[in-house]
C-alpha cells in the first residue's frame, strides 16, 4: 500500500485507469471464452469418471490453471491421461482433439493414423529399386503439434527423450524431429482407443529388445564379452605453442573386448595427442 501513495501526475493516473479498465475486460472475455469451451465440451459423453476415478497427479512442474481445467476435461473424454506422455501438453492435445476428435477408429492401425499425419517415409519404388525415402510434404496442424511436442524433448530425461537424441545423432535435427513425432502418434493413437494409461516401463522395453537384435551385440554379449576403453601412454611428442614446447604424451585408448569375468583380450587402438 505504500508503494501507492505518493505524488502522481494527472496523466500517470489516466494511463493507470486505461489499464486496469482493458485488463478487467479482457479477463471478462476469457471468462466467458472458458465458459462456452466447457460447454462445447459437455456436449462429448464421459468415458471416465474423475470423481470415482480421479485425475493422476501432474507429471512433472505443471502450475495449477487459473480458468477451465482442460486437463480434468480431456481426462473426461478420452479415458485416459495423454498429458502423462513426455512432450504432449495441453496445446497439443486441443489440437488433436480440434482436427482429428477422440475417435480415432477411422484408422484401423497406427501406422495408418501416422501416414495420415505425413510423419511416415514415402516409399518411391520403381523397377523393384526404392528411389526415394523421404516424408510426403503435409501441412497437417496436429503434425505441426507432434513435431513441436517431439522438438520440446531434447533435453527430457525421459526413454523419449533418449530416443529423440539417438535419432540426431544418427540422422540430424530435422529427421530426429519426424521420426519422434511418428513414434508419438502412434503412441497416443493407441491410448486413445485402448484407454490405457502411459507406462514408460513398456517404450524402455522396447528399445532394450531393438538394441538385443543388434547381431554384433546379441552375439558377444550373449558369450559374456563387454567392451571397455583403456588408456595407455605410448610415447611423449612435443607441441610449439607459440611461446613455448610443450611436451605432451600420445595416448593409445585400446577398444577391448574380453570376458566379463577375466582373460584374454582382442584391442584395437586408436592413438591421440593428449
Amino acid at each position: 500500500a505504500k508503494a501507492l501513495t505518493g505524488t502522481w501526475r494527472r496523466e500517470h493516473l489516466f494511463t493507470l485507469r486505461q489499464s486496469l479498465g482493458a485488463y478487467r475486460h479482457y479477463q471478462a472475455q476469457i471468462q466467458q471464452c472458458d465458459e462456452e469451451l466447457h460447454e462445447l465440451l459437455g456436449n462429448f459423453g464421459s468415458r471416465v469418471d474423475p470423481d470415482e476415478d480421479p485425475l493422476p497427479p501432474a507429471p512433472g512442474r505443471r502450475k495449477e490453471p487459473l480458468g477451465l481445467d482442460l486437463r480434468t476435461e480431456f481426462y473426461r473424454i478420452f479415458g485416459t491421461d495423454l498429458t502423462a506422455i513426455p512432450g504432449v501438453e495441453i496445446h497439443t492435445i486441443q489440437t488433436l482433439f480440434a482436427e482429428c476428435g477422440r475417435d480415432l477408429s477411422a484408422f484401423p492401425t497406427a501406422g495408418d493414423f501416422a501416414s495420415w499425419l505425413g510423419l511416415c517415409p514415402d516409399n518411391r519404388i520403381t523397377g523393384g529399386k526404392v528411389i526415394s525415402t523421404k516424408t510426403r510434404k503435409v501441412n497437417h496442424p496436429a503434425a505441426n503439434a507432434l513435431r513441436l511436442a517431439a522438438q520440446s524433448l531434447h533435453r527430457s530425461p525421459t526413454t523419449l527423450g533418449d530416443y529423440y537424441r539417438r535419432m540426431r545423432y544418427r540422422q540430424g535435427p530435422a529427421k530426429a524431429i519426424t521420426s519422434t513425432a511418428h513414434k508419438l502418434a502412434r503412441i497416443l493413437y493407441t491410448l486413445v482407443t485402448t484407454r490405457q494409461f502411459y507406462d514408460e516401463t513398456v517404450l524402455a522395453q522396447q528399445q532394450h529388445q531393438t538394441r538385443g537384435c543388434c547381431p554384433a551385440w546379441t552375439y558377444w554379449s550373449g558369450r559374456g564379452f563387454s567392451l571397455g576403453l583403456t588408456p595407455q601412454i605410448l610415447s611423449v611428442c612435443t607441441v610449439d605453442s607459440g611461446r613455448e614446447n610443450l611436451a605432451r604424451p600420445v595416448w593409445e585408448y585400446s577398444s577391448s573386448l574380453f570376458p566379463k569375468t577375466a582373460g584374454c583380450r582382442d584391442s584395437v587402438s586408436l592413438a591421440h595427442v593428449g
